[in-house]
């Protein structure tokens, strides 16, 4: 990396704010996302003139989910920039997320003069960095002006270094206006070249060989670590005769007509009741709810091999037996495997390669129930799946909602999509698709966003249609609309049925025009309730190159296979149903009255 030294303004004094930005920019900081306040105004002028791009949001949860988007689609840190106190607190849930989801953003903050601690100062009473810490990989405030170079550049190694994550660095008002003493700058740090990312141990990588070598019905999972090595990643399953799934958090390059890709990982679940696979190699792929839990459904729990790739040897046995773990970046531990090709004789098994391709589609379940469903409106599978057959292909489609989610992942393959995925990640958390479009937009202008909602999450953060149309962004947002929480809804349903009628905190209002909010954005709004007009409507809207609407309206019913799956209903009369976790033991027989384990 080439030395860095401050470019010092003609026409006006050099300040803080300048050292900040020039020090990104030095960094790879090419665009930032936020919110204005007063606070950063010496920054924002620092990074206007230096060349960072400047695209503020109308919600700083936005802005920080933004910069996750833009990082997985750039494969570059993310940047964005909120202000103090009110804006941090807004920051709070997408710092949250970005933290569980291990996604590498730098956050600027700023806060009240240093001078000023303690005295009920504006935007002053919260401690940003104790608040900040417990989801962050480094937060820091910056007392020193000359010292700025220096911590945002240990910050921005550690968003990116290892098990990546966020950063936040405060920086008071005071210290963002103050200008430095150029002779006590610290210049040195900034210049460090990235570090290394771990390859494995060979005798790790002679141990999986042989394991694999003895597999009849080996898979490969996938996880967002492995985003970058679609060529590595094709090359290992054709070697290995080995069909590939991912986790819904990101899809992989593997060509989508590929015979060896097999979609999203919950369509191992088809496998439950009959032979599942016998060898399962986790690629930088993460067990826990998006890969079934412990329940064995998608990672089974007898009778197979687990091996697990990742940069944490802390996740690797978190939740299940992993006979073969090994801490080593993704793309290396591929060419690791390639360096003894020759040791590898994975058997080619015709039957399991037709099996895993034949479960790529659920189309089959739904197809004769018909696309109008008894309630009038369009059944929401087909309706999905004919939006996603009519998208331009290699488009980047981003998932949120609930149920509205689950038909966008059960159909997604369809798209035959660039890159995926499903913006909720591992808190759960609604909305967070309209800052990972924005994001991903920003990233790769050359392709269509898909922003996939259901008319839940699509209310979070419905004002971001005014960012997309002010900066031009080709983001077509498709609400699922069928005036409920619809996982909500039909949990509530499949846990009570009819014994109580009243279904609380779930219904959406018919009235609302999401097609017309959009207009009134400034950007095209289209409403569509008949199955013939998706294909024309989608089509049209995609070409337009602009930012858009579609309220597609579809019915409540039927409830999703993932729904009654996370519900987990039983007629087991000694559980106790948990909803969205694993069910309990009832401590007494529920017709005896007597102790579960038989004592009186």
């Amino acid at each position: 990396m080439p030395e860095f030294k401050a470019q010092i303004p003609s026409h006006r004094e050099f300040n803080g704010g300048d050292l900040l930005a020039q020090t990104l920019k030095h960094l790879g900081v090419e665009v930032a996302f936020g919110l204005h306040g007063g606070h950063l105004d010496a920054f924002l002028l620092g990074a206007d003139e230096i060349g960072i791009k400047l695209v503020d949001t109308r919600h700083e949860t936005v802005a920080i989910q933004a910069a996750e988007g833009y990082s997985k689609v750039s494969g570059k840190v993310g940047c964005s920039f909120v202000t103090a106190n009110s804006g941090f607190a807004n920051s709070l849930a997408g710092l949250a997320t970005a933290f569980a989801d291990r996604s590498p953003i730098f956050v600027i903050t700023s806060s009240p003069p240093l001078q000023d601690a303690e005295t009920n100062a504006l935007q002053g009473f919260h401690d940003q960095v104790v608040i900040a810490k417990p989801i962050t990989k480094f937060c820091h405030r910056v007392t020193n002006v000359e010292e700025i170079p220096r911590l945002v550049s240990y910050g921005f190694r550690a968003a990116n270094t290892g098990i990546k994550g966020p950063v936040l660095i405060d920086l008071p008002i005071d210290v963002l206006f103050t200008p430095p003493q150029m002779s006590r700058i610290a210049y040195g740090a900034v210049s460090v070249a990235p570090a290394f990312n771990p390859a494995p141990d060979p005798a790790a990588i002679d141990t999986l060989i042989e394991a694999w070598n003895k597999a009849k019905r080996p898979v490969i999972i996938t996880g967002t670590g492995a985003g970058g090595t679609g060529k590595e990643l094709t090359k290992l399953a054709e070697t290995t005769h080995t069909p590939c799934f991912y986790s819904n958090k990101y899809s992989f390059s593997i060509p989508p007509d590929h015979e060896l890709r097999d979609g999203m990982a919950t369509r191992l679940a088809a496998f439950a009741g009959g032979p599942q696979p016998d060898f399962v190699l986790l690629l930088a792929a993460r067990t826990g709810f998006l890969l079934g839990g412990r329940s064995g459904a998608i990672i089974p729990n007898q009778n197979c091999t687990l091996a697990q790739v990742d940069l944490d040897g802390s996740e690797i046995g978190k939740s299940h037996p992993i006979e073969i773990g090994i801490v080593a970046d993704a793309g290396l531990f591929c060419e690791a495997l390639f360096e003894k090709k020759s040791k590898l004789s994975v058997s080619r098994n015709e039957e399991w390669i037709r099996d895993c391709k034949d479960h790529k589609s659920t189309m089959s379940n739904y197809v004769d129930q018909g696309q109008v469903m008894p309630d009038g409106q369009l059944h929401p599978y087909l309706a999905h799946d004919a939006v996603m057959r009519a998208l331009p292909k290699d488009s980047i489609i981003i998932i949120d909602g609930g149920e509205a989610g689950q038909w966008s992942c059960m159909t997604l393959e369809s798209a035959e999509p660039k890159i995926a995925m499903v913006a909720t990640g591992y808190l759960g958390h609604l909305g967070n698709g309209w800052g990972y479009s924005l994001g991903a937009a920003v990233a790769d202008p050359s392709r269509l966003v898909v922003n996939m909602h259901g008319d839940g999450s699509a209310g979070f953060h419905i004002q971001e249609l005014d960012t997309f149309a002010r900066f031009g962004l080709n983001i077509l947002t498709i609400v699922a609309n069928n005036y409920v929480w619809g996982m909500s809804g039909n949990g509530q349903h499949l846990l009570f049925g009819d014994k109580i009628k009243s279904r609380p905190a779930v219904q959406l209002s018919k009235q609302c025009r999401y097609d017309v909010v959009a207009q009134g954005f400034d950007c095209a709004g289209e409403i569509v309730r008949d199955f013939d007009k998706i294909k024309p409507t989608v089509e049209k809207m995609s070409k337009s190159g602009k930012p858009g609407l579609i309220n597609l309206i579809v019915s409540s019913d039927p409830i999703t296979p993932a729904t009654r799956g996370m519900v987990g209903m039983s007629d087991d009369k000694n559980v106790i149903v948990v909803p969205y976790y694993d069910n309990v033991p009832r401590a007494y027989y529920k017709d005896s009255g007597k102790v579960a384990n038989g004592q009186a």
